[in-house]
């Protein structure tokens, strides 16, 4: 098995079962699916569309692992806890709301393999920003040569690249210069949210989610301070087409004033 898909989930059956039925029709298949949820007072993997798509995933032949991790204590620890499951080469960590063209997951394994860097990921892009064009949100740097590493920090102009991961701004860029899944093309970031592939060693080098004990429970940012120590490192990139789409759900986390890259050094 080369990549293991790590999800995290919470009081999200409708939109998981989307998310696992993007999976169903990807182009490679060599994967494995781990879940974790944290729902306190019932249980979404039990729900009938849940059941329904892991049932078509290991009729594909996938095995699927579900996990009910509780207490909750943030989550950088559910993330360290999904990774500690992980035997696969690569993880793919992949949010509970996403929609995946078929060939997402072998662009960003191609990718991967082609660059050696810590991480590529793939941004959400929200479709109902489709008519909302922000050219002043569109500056994009691709890579011309091989994937290196950065060290990224608040206040640094490359910080200033997420923003072309707001609204729909990644699709209007792939649109304009027409770029499709053979004519892929990768580009520097500050972090990719969502649906990011991971060399499995090299996250764990850089640290991984451990430092969850030195966050308070209510945190986020999680995934962005784990993104800043693999690129201090390893470097990383994200591709374009994206071919990633967010189902635009209000978030689970709406206190977002403990934000990790703040709180903790990269």
């Amino acid at each position: 098995m080369l990549i293991d898909i790590l999800i995290p989930t919470y009081r999200r059956p409708a939109a998981l079962a989307v998310t696992l039925t993007s999976l169903c029709a990807q182009t490679y298949q060599n994967f494995r699916v781990i879940i974790s949820d944290q729902t306190e007072d019932s249980d979404p993997l039990q729900a009938g569309e849940v059941k329904a798509a892991l049932r078509v995933l290991r009729v594909h032949g996938h095995e699927v692992v579900l996990h009910k991790h509780l207490p909750r204590r943030g989550m950088a620890e559910q993330r360290q806890f999904l990774l500690d499951r992980a035997t696969a080469p690569y993880v793919l960590y992949l949010d509970d709301d996403l929609i995946l063209e078929p060939w997402v997951i072998q662009s960003l394994l191609s990718t991967i393999e082609t660059q050696n860097c810590g991480f590529v990921g793939s941004a959400l892009i929200g479709l109902s920003f489709r008519d909302d064009v922000r050219p002043h949100q569109q500056h994009i740097e691709f890579w011309n040569d091989r994937v290196k590493p950065e060290v990224i920090q608040t206040g640094m102009p490359s910080w200033k690249r997420y923003q072309l991961h707001n609204a729909a701004n990644v699709y209007h860029v792939q649109e304009r210069l027409k770029l499709t899944p053979e004519n892929l093309r990768i580009y520097r970031v500050a972090w990719v949210s969502g649906c990011i592939l991971y060399d499995t060693e090299k996250l764990r080098d850089a640290g991984c989610f451990s430092f969850w004990q030195d966050l308070p429970e209510n945190h986020c940012g999680e995934d962005v301070l784990a993104q800043l120590r693999v690129m201090a490192k390893y470097g990383g990139c994200a591709i374009l087409p994206s071919g990633t789409y967010h189902q635009e759900l209000p978030t689970t986390l709406p206190d977002r004033s403990q934000d990790a890259p703040q709180l903790l050094e990269i």
